[in-house]
């Protein structure tokens, strides 16, 4: 016995009127991007052209009404990630870029949402926030570096942490040897 929908059995198309529903429907349940919404939509109507002209008009209709925003989700979304999670600006920048966000857009928003923050205090408090204490020898110092890349920081603030940490120069330096930054790429 299988549960769910089968994957064989066509769905009935929607038409216009359901297809808007069904759309705000899914932006009542979350906040989405308009690649977002247009990938759901497609799921639920014809394919070709006459399922692409339902989907761009319920898209036109929901942007005219304001409930579709990308730059609104885009801001939202970035303080969310910067206060709750506490992640730097490159993690941000590759999650919107997953979520659909014109590059544009996630360059001007990231600018003007981190152009006040240090990120050094912000890695500082994303470790804290994970419970991540100073690392005792090299292979902690790893571990908390490859956390912090993870988080969307660059290596020039990781070795700020950890040297304000006051960790042993012999753990950071085989990696910063390796000249791995490049901060250029996240400007």
């Amino acid at each position: 016995m299988s549960f769910g929908r089968n994957p064989r059995k066509k769905v009935d198309p929607l038409d216009a009127a359901a297809l808007y529903e069904y759309a705000v429907g899914a932006l009542s349940r979350r906040m989405r991007t308009v690649a977002q919404l247009k990938r759901l939509m497609r799921a639920k109507v014809e394919e070709g052209e006459t399922g692409a002209v339902k989907v761009e008009a319920v898209v036109r209709k929901l942007k005219e009404m304001r409930y579709l925003n990308d730059t609104a989700f885009a801001s939202e979304y970035t303080r969310l990630r910067q206060e709750n999670e506490k992640f730097g600006k490159r993690r941000v920048q590759q999650e919107l870029m997953l979520k659909g966000i014109h590059p544009e857009l996630v360059a001007t928003t990231l600018e003007s949402a981190y152009e006040n923050v240090n990120e050094e205090e912000l890695a500082r408090r994303h470790l804290e926030r994970k419970g991540i204490r100073k690392p005792k020898d090299e292979k902690e110092t790893t571990r908390v570096m490859r956390r912090l890349i993870r988080a969307g920081f660059s290596l020039d603030v990781i070795f700020k942490v950890l040297r304000n940490w006051q960790v042993d120069e012999e753990a950071i330096a085989p990696i910063e040897a390796l000249g791995l930054d490049d901060d250029s790429s996240s400007e």
